[in-house]
């Protein structure tokens, strides 16, 4: 047993946990979901939509799990929803399709999975599965906003090749089974005392616009989520967090406070207030690095010129002026690299009298913008190094709070 194995089962051994499948050609998957977390000593009840039943049976799960499976509210023999709710203690909807997504987010009850969702006050994660043309649909955005904001766990999807043939790779394959186990140990690993709890801290995320006339600006892709997902995990560790953003597409992560800015000079002017007496402060937002000298009050007009010259000028590095002024505060840096190499990072970590950085590799389609999920190299200023990933990227952030709460004081 792998020292990663060893540590799901220690957090998911005895736990009792209800696998809801959904119907997708990645419901196979679920069976070796099902044997990953039977094997590490997981309790596992699993609950088949109709459509999932058509790609893989009931007996198949009763098999792995030992344990009788439910598809159909008005089967006389199935158990209870109401039932089954007292008796999990998690829920795992994997892969979870649009319609499953839609349907959660709006509270619907019009089938056994739904109807236990709704009854289940406990923790669930969602690890959704579909094409990646689904995936980025406004309608399936808004349903994960909502199940986010209603305190519900995503896992994934990952980048990797589809399920329809001739449609290549994309973001929208379904997490692999070790993967979503060990984003689901994370989620339910107990909490010990932490030193962030009572604490202010700042968290940076998402990009920053700097415009170049009335319509049109410089920015990057970076979507958030990684700032989101760390503004997460200190708020659930009892930190008292603030989250300063540039313009993102998601929806703020709830019970934080959120300041939204727009331009680099906005955000460093909102963080420097901001991390006067914070405990930590964590740059996680992408800041363009250059701004336009000077900014057309309308639009440019084309008028058949075939070039045109914008003059920039750097924008304050944020970070480098709170370490220049550290006043105690743990500060936190991100590194977004296009390749491997950790000379950059290192060289950030000292010029910017950080206390770690975290670099990462955008080259990666499991890494970087806009993807769930992320694969990092966290480096310490005493020299220690560990490497994180590739997981969902909450479960990175917890990883990086744990390393940054070992330069806190005591």
């Amino acid at each position: 047993m792998s020292a990663a194995t060893a540590g799901q089962g220690a957090v998911l051994s005895g736990r009792r946990v209800v696998l809801g499948v959904g119907g997708s050609i990645a419901a196979y998957k679920a069976a070796s979901l099902a044997r990953l977390l039977v094997g590490v000593g997981a309790q596992v009840r699993v609950v088949l939509t109709g459509a999932a039943a058509r790609f893989v049976g009931p007996a198949l799960f009763a098999g792995l799990t030992g344990e009788p499976v439910a598809t159909d509210l008005f089967e006389p023999r199935t158990i209870d929803h109401i039932a089954l709710a007292r008796w999990a203690d998690a829920g795992l909807v994997a892969p979870a399709t649009a319609d499953l997504l839609a349907r959660a987010a709006l509270g619907l009850a019009d089938d056994y999975l739904t109807t236990w969702l709704l009854a289940f006050p406990g923790p669930v994660a969602f690890a959704p599965a579909m094409n990646h043309r689904m995936w980025e649909q406004p309608a399936v955005r808004r349903a994960v906003a909502t199940l986010r904001a209603d305190g519900r766990h995503l896992i994934g999807p990952v980048y990797g090749p589809l399920g329809a043939p001739g449609e290549g790779e994309g973001h929208g394959r379904l997490a692999e089974p070790e993967a979503i186990v060990a984003a689901l140990a994370s989620l339910l690993a107990p909490r010990a005392p932490t030193r962030f709890a009572g604490r202010r801290v700042v968290v940076t995320a998402g990009p920053t616009r700097e415009p170049l006339d009335a319509v049109r600006f410089l920015s990057n892709r970076s979507s958030g989520r990684m700032g989101f997902a760390l503004a997460e995990a200190l708020r659930d560790r009892g930190a008292a967090v603030t989250v300063v953003r540039g313009p993102v597409a998601l929806a703020d992560p709830p019970r934080v406070r959120v300041l939204g800015v727009e331009t680099a000079l906005e955000m460093r002017e909102a963080v420097r207030a901001e991390a006067t007496g914070a405990a930590a402060v964590f740059a996680a937002a992408a800041v363009s690095d250059w701004r336009a000298r000077a900014v057309a009050p309308g639009k440019w007009k084309r008028g058949g010129a075939a070039e045109r010259t914008i003059e920039l000028v750097a924008n304050p590095d944020i970070l480098a002026e709170l370490g220049r002024d550290p006043q105690g505060t743990v500060l936190v840096g991100f590194a977004a690299e296009a390749g491997g190499d950790l000379a950059e990072a290192r060289r950030k970590l000292d010029a910017k009298g950080l206390h770690l950085i975290v670099h990462n590799d955008v080259l990666h389609p499991d890494a970087g913008f806009e993807v769930e999920t992320n694969r990092v190299t966290i480096l310490h200023r005493d020299g220690a190094v560990a490497e994180v990933g590739p997981l969902h990227k909450r479960a990175v952030a917890e990883a990086i709070v744990d390393a940054a709460e070992r330069w806190l004081p005591e």
